[in-house]
């Protein structure tokens, strides 16, 4: 083949892809604008309607809850020896004062004594905590050891006496904050589930992999699940910073075998809510501030290695955008149905960005060729140069978007490193996209799925 010919063909992929991506983006620009005007709206009608007349609530006004009860909080671990102890530390250090009245159940493994050894070490008899051994060796998933948590609070409830108020679900690397328990305790009296905003500290010496998690939660947490729970739909749980109301979850546990936590799913978490609203439940997103200004959520370091990342992400994916539409199928409202869309998207958008990638790069090297003089003629589609500005504005709106969000949650600092760790994100989500439909394909030849675990190193000593 001359050279000529080989240009050419390169210059129709190239026009082929500029245009199949120019749509694709586009059509998924115009999903997340609906969704930008919807928070917009949403935020100028609560101004119209209460902010302009009395400010938002912080802590300090909150009411009291009318009937005060114990809040029970789940922490399943396995091989977290070295976050555990700072964790379990950060919880009595926060709750020490709290009038609310709260009990930890600890989960932890035969064969992980290193763990076992950093939680007595913790707790240190501490009587509102319990170490709870699960009945096989680790690892299992997350899912077994809350369903062991549970079935260890039912038989203190039947010994004791007493009947648990709500359940809070936390992981070991989480910087739990001193005022969510008077928050669940208040607003689990009016829902079935309430969420805290998850806010992601960057590691040391990883502002880009570890980095890129603080942006995307900034824009969840501050803007798609408050737009879910205004337009009624479902809200995800993030499986941390969460709690559950006891008798909901009691009734999912009686439907599955008294197992409220599904064993053989990759995001248990993210299925438990849907699973609340679709059983009438509601479900909010509790944005609180206290006393300083400052937003309380779940504070916690994400994974700060790209493997790791990648790992954690394939998860995600899988168990979203694959096995979870497999599971879960297409339910609930009209609402609940575009944001499930909007979930299970991601696997595409990755498979778009791969490919504008790809574009991009025969644009580069096409535009060499004809500056060498190599190839001559190698003109640009016309419908795609006519989409192009379309795209550029698209693209600038959703820059400015994710820099507001992190500039509301993290202040100005942040903002510089937004848009190149958008890049960061992205090349995460391709790489996770193309693992997570390698080990689906595997998966419908018969390969069980497995749960793979995020490993823990770091621990937010300031936030």
């Amino acid at each position: 083949m001359s050279l000529e010919l080989l240009f050419n063909a390169l210059a129709a992929c190239r026009n082929e892809l500029l245009l199949f991506c120019s749509i694709c983006f586009l059509l998924s620009a115009l999903d997340d604008l609906a969704l930008d005007l919807l928070w917009l709206i949403h935020r100028a009608s609560r101004w119209a309607k209460q902010y302009r007349f009395v400010p938002p609530q912080t802590v300090q006004n909150l009411a009291q809850p009318k009937n005060p009860g114990t809040l029970v909080v789940f922490i399943p671990t396995w091989q977290e020896s070295a976050v555990i102890g700072k964790m379990l530390t950060r919880c009595r250090e926060a709750w020490n004062d709290q009038e609310t009245k709260f009990l930890v159940y600890i989960g932890c493994y035969p064969n992980d004594l290193a763990g076992h050894k950093a939680i007595v070490a913790a707790i240190k008899n501490h009587p509102a905590f319990r170490i709870v051994i699960c009945n096989s060796n680790g690892p299992t998933t997350k899912a077994h050891c809350l369903n062991r948590l549970w079935n260890a609070l039912l038989q203190d409830e039947l010994a004791q006496g007493f009947k648990a108020k709500a359940i809070i679900l936390h992981d070991a690397e989480d910087h739990v904050d001193r005022h969510e328990l008077r928050i669940f305790d208040l607003l689990i009296e009016k829902v079935q589930a309430v969420q805290l905003p998850v806010i992601p500290v960057a590691v040391k010496n990883s502002p880009w992999v570890s980095g890129h998690y603080l942006d995307e939660f900034a824009e969840a947490h501050s803007k798609n699940l408050v737009v879910r729970e205004a337009i009624g739909a479902a809200i995800p749980l993030a499986g941390v910073g969460c709690a559950l109301e006891r008798n909901m979850l009691g009734q999912i546990a009686i439907n599955n075998g008294n197992m409220p936590f599904d064993p053989s799913s990759l995001t248990e978490d993210y299925e438990l809510g849907l699973r609340i609203g679709g059983r009438g439940g509601r479900t909010i997103i509790a944005r609180i501030k206290d006393e300083a200004g400052h937003m309380v959520g779940t504070r916690a370091c994400f994974p700060a290695t790209l493997s790791a990342a990648v790992r954690q992400k394939t998860r995600w994916i899988m168990g979203i955008s694959l096995a979870g539409w497999d599971r879960l199928g297409w339910k609930g409202n009209a609402a609940d149905k575009w944001m499930q869309m909007r979930d299970r998207k991601t696997i595409l958008s990755a498979i778009v960005i791969a490919l504008a990638y790809v574009a991009i790069g025969l644009v580069v090297l096409l535009e060499i060729a004809q500056w060498l003089d190599w190839a001559k003629n190698l003109p640009f589609s016309s419908n795609a140069i006519q989409l192009m500005p379309y795209c550029a504005v698209a693209l600038i709106w959703r820059i400015a978007m994710r820099c507001y969000f992190v500039e509301i949650t993290y202040g100005w600092s942040q903002v510089p490193f937004a848009i190149p760790r958008m890049v960061a994100g992205n090349a995460i989500a391709i790489m996770a996209a193309s693992r997570a439909c390698l080990q689906y394909l595997r998966a419908c030849r018969g390969t069980p799925l497995a749960w793979d675990k995020t490993e823990h190193s770091h621990f937010p000593e300031k936030v």
